[in-house]
C-alpha cells in the first residue's frame, strides 16, 4: 500500500513540475513569438503595398473592426470571409490607402490568411499569402506570382474567376487543378474591396 501511495505522489510531482516547466516555456517564448508574428505580418503589409512609408490606424479602428463583419455580411460574404485587421497606408503625411489582413474560410485545406493592399483610388497594390495550407502542387500555388499577381494594378469592383483564361480587366485565371483554392482567394479579395469601399463611404479614405 506505501508503495502505490509513493508511487502515486512521485507521479504527482512530476506531472506538477512538467505542468510548471511548460507554463515556463510559454511564458518565455509567448512575447518572442507575438513579435515574430506581428514582424511577419508587417512585412506582408509592406510588400502589398511597397509605397507606404508608415501604417497608422484610425482613431475608430475597433469600432471599424466590428463593423466590418456586417458590412461583409450585408455584401453576401457571411462569414465566408473574415477581416482580421488593417492599417491605413501613409506616405509624406498623406493617406495614400488601406493594407489588411483577410481570411478565406473557403479554402479545400482549411483556412487561407493574406494581406491585401488597396489605393486610394481604388487600384489593388498587392496580394501576399501569410498562412496557406492547400493541396502540393495545386492550390499551393496560390502563393505563386503567376495567381496572386494577377490581382496587382487592377481597378474593378469585383473580381471573378474563368477557367478559359482571363480576358477581361476582373477576371482571374483559375489555378488548373484548383478551382476552388483559386476562388477563396479571389472572394477574400472581393471581401477586401467592400471593406476599402466602406472606409470610403464612411470618409475614412479621402
Amino acid at each position: 500500500m506505501n508503495k502505490i501511495i509513493k508511487e502515486a505522489l512521485v507521479l504527482m510531482a512530476i506531472t506538477l513540475v512538467s505542468g510548471l516547466l511548460l507554463g515556463a516555456v510559454y511564458s518565455i517564448t509567448k512575447q518572442p513569438i507575438a513579435q515574430a508574428e506581428e514582424k511577419a505580418q508587417k512585412e506582408a503589409y509592406l510588400a502589398v503595398f511597397p509605397d507606404a512609408q508608415d501604417l497608422t490606424e484610425p482613431d475608430n479602428k475597433e469600432e471599424l473592426l466590428t463593423e466590418a463583419a456586417d458590412v461583409l455580411d450585408q455584401a453576401g460574404f457571411g462569414t465566408a470571409d473574415t477581416l482580421e485587421d488593417f492599417y491605413l497606408a501613409e506616405k509624406d503625411g498623406a493617406v495614400t490607402g488601406v493594407v489588411m489582413n483577410i481570411t478565406s474560410h473557403e479554402g479545400y485545406g482549411g483556412d487561407i490568411n493574406f494581406s491585401m493592399g488597396v489605393s486610394m483610388g481604388g487600384t489593388v497594390t498587392g496580394v501576399e499569402m501569410l498562412s496557406l495550407s492547400e493541396t502540393a502542387g495545386l492550390g499551393m500555388r496560390a502563393k505563386d506570382e503567376e495567381f496572386k499577381g494577377q490581382f496587382a494594378g487592377k481597378i474593378v469592383d469585383q473580381f471573378v474567376v474563368t477557367k478559359n483564361g482571363a480576358s477581361a480587366e476582373n477576371e482571374i485565371d483559375a489555378i488548373s487543378g484548383a478551382t476552388f483554392t483559386s476562388k477563396a482567394v479571389t472572394n477574400g479579395v472581393n471581401a477586401g474591396l467592400r471593406f476599402y469601399e466602406s472606409l470610403k463611404e464612411g470618409g475614412i479614405l479621402q
